[in-house]
């Protein structure tokens, strides 16, 4: 198990609290550091079942100046949506779980990251 995460963010340490008390084997990326690849981003998007624009901070700066919210979303500009995530990671949602079993949840409430505890453990 993996999980993305940006040390500032409050569910971010939450998650990783409630992964700590269960005893999890996990990985921490540290993704503005260790920044995904678009290939990476397409791979997790893919476990995840999502579309990049429904794991984009849309309120961060970055975002704004971009002018994300009027980008369509479809399916002719993913590309565009996930080089802008690989170029602006602060614009991933977080933190993202990566389950053992090839899925992964983006683990924002406690319920989510007990869904990839699951997913790991069966």
């Amino acid at each position: 198990m993996e999980i993305w995460i940006n040390p500032a963010c409050s569910k971010c340490r939450s998650a990783l609290t409630l992964l700590d008390a269960e005893g999890a084997g996990y990985t921490v990326r540290r993704y503005l550091d260790d920044v995904p690849s678009q290939d990476e981003i397409r791979a997790v998007l893919e476990r995840l079942g999502l579309e990049p624009w429904d794991i984009t901070r849309t309120q961060e700066a970055a975002a704004k100046e971009l002018g994300l919210k009027d980008w369509p979303r479809e399916a002719g500009a993913r590309d565009r949506w996930i080089a802008a995530l690989a170029e602006h990671p602060k614009l991933i949602q977080r933190p993202i779980i990566t389950a053992d079993d090839g899925s992964a949840v983006v683990g924002r409430t406690e319920e989510a990251v007990r869904e990839a505890l699951s997913r790991s453990r069966s």
